[in-house]
């Protein structure tokens, strides 16, 4: 335990756990998006379910190592690019990425009143298998971005008890922020609209990595944070003008 009085340990701690926080932005705003379909009384438990599952995949990839290592050995190859474990599990996920963002995308624009009250009554109907399948569908996003988010602590630091503690303050911070998240997002329909263009790009960008086309992350997150800071320009402009008609 010597390693704990070192403060490069701890340096590390706080930016693998800083990190992990903005690698867990679309995470948390994918899982926004899923439970803000749920009866109220189910969303903060789909909310911790899904936040507890993604440090759960986390913490087992992060125990598995040498497992995971492997995922980046070549399975085949397609028209002269290796593809790996790791490249297959980024692809299916950035298709499903594409596919439900498009989808709610399309629900949140085009689709009509009356659909979406019938959707409503067929929600309640079904309430627990909804409940269960907006589960699956986190849990199945939580282990894509979790094995990126692994592979990144590996680069960063050397012991796993560093890791896991990382991880564990990580996703606590996203426990706390996630209601908070989940709730404006709701409120704003244009804010929705802009999270789900995000998930659009973030699944592209898996697509991508899959290919081995290498994308920065920060770009899509600069072009996110101009885009949420106009909006949020343009919704302080909209209450103003509210007020003064009221």
């Amino acid at each position: 335990m010597e390693f704990l009085s070192d403060p490069n340990t701890w340096i590390a701690f706080f930016m693998l756990a800083a990190l992990e926080i903005v690698l867990g932005i679309d995470n948390i705003i994918f899982l926004s998006i899923l439970v803000g379909h749920l009866p109220d009384q189910q969303r903060d438990l789909a909310r911790r379910l899904g936040l507890l599952f993604a440090m759960a995949s986390r913490i087992a990839l992060l125990f598995s190592l040498a497992w995971v290592m492997t995922l980046t050995d070549p399975l085949f190859t397609v028209i002269g690019n290796e593809i790996s474990g790791r490249d297959l599990i980024l692809l299916g996920g950035g298709v499903f990425l594409l596919y439900k963002a498009s989808h709610e995308i399309f629900l949140e624009v085009e689709a009509h009143p009356s659909k979406e009250a019938s959707a409503g009554v067929d929600a309640v109907k079904t309430g627990a298998a909804m409940f269960w399948r907006t589960i699956v569908q986190i849990g199945v996003v939580d282990i894509v971005f979790s094995l990126d988010s692994v592979i990144t602590a590996v680069g960063m630091v050397d012991h796993i008890s560093v890791m896991v503690a990382a991880v564990v303050a990580s996703v606590a911070v996203m426990m706390l922020a996630a209601k908070a998240i989940g709730d404006f997002v709701d409120r704003h329909p244009s804010i929705k609209v802009l999270a789900l263009s995000f998930l659009t790009m973030v699944g592209t960008l898996l697509v991508a990595e899959a290919f081995d086309v290498h994308v920065p992350k920060a770009y899509v997150y600069v072009a996110m944070l101009f885009s949420l800071t106009v909006e949020s320009l343009n919704i302080r402009a909209r209450s103003k003008r509210a007020a003064l008609q009221h």
